[in-house]
């Protein structure tokens, strides 16, 4: 990890570009709120390393600057139904990544989306249509930790939700080798699939 050059998109606070920095690579953010990089920025200082943190839409990022310049793209925490045209986005991720660079990519099981717990932890129903195209609205992230009148000037987000054959074919389509896929327990070590992960190589 030490000297490897890391974007973490969709990074918010820093929660996870601090420890990557802290094992000594160097981690650029690229995140859309200026108020996560303000928290990050802070988090760093605080924990005695340096993060590079820039404020922009994904799709806006500065190709000629980065195109090719990353060893790896950390991506995690739910953000792929932030984005419209998934094939789209993994063409972004691999103008992104050195020619035998990794993309390490976490996020939410699509059928976690269709499943609500019953009364007992192994019984669920279904909720929601899995196959599903449509945008929908949506709230914004850590909307729920805040009062309730603050949530009222919090706006909606669009949001997609994929199938996991759309996820992993895209990856496969732009062109990434996909050298593992491992399906993960919730928390509450839930007896259906609740994340992912993914680890590619350009």
């Amino acid at each position: 990890m030490a000297g490897k050059r890391i974007a973490n998109l969709c990074g918010s606070n820093g929660r996870k570009a601090v420890p990557i920095a802290l094992l000594g690579a160097d981690v650029t953010v690229f995140d859309i709120s200026e108020e996560n990089k303000k928290y990050a920025l802070e988090l760093s200082d605080a924990a005695n390393v340096s993060i590079q943190y820039v404020v922009t839409d994904i799709y806006d990022i500065d190709i000629e600057k980065y195109g090719g310049h990353f060893d790896m793209l950390y991506l995690e925490g739910g953000i792929l139904h932030y984005f419209n045209d998934i094939e789209n986005f993994m063409s972004l991720l691999f103008s992104l990544l050195k020619d035998d660079g990794v993309m390490v990519l976490s996020d939410f099981h699509p059928l976690r989306k269709c499943l609500v717990s019953s009364n007992t932890p192994i019984e669920y129903s279904i909720q929601a249509n899995y196959f599903d195209e449509e945008l929908h609205n949506g709230d914004v992230a850590y909307k729920h930790y805040f009062d309730q009148d603050e949530q009222q000037d919090f706006p909606d987000v669009s949001i997609r939700l994929y199938t996991l054959s759309e996820i992993i074919n895209s990856v496969i389509t732009t062109g990434f080798n996909i050298k593992k896929f491992d399906e993960h327990r919730g928390w509450e070590n839930e007896n259906i699939p609740w994340e992912f992960t993914i680890v590619a190589n350009k």
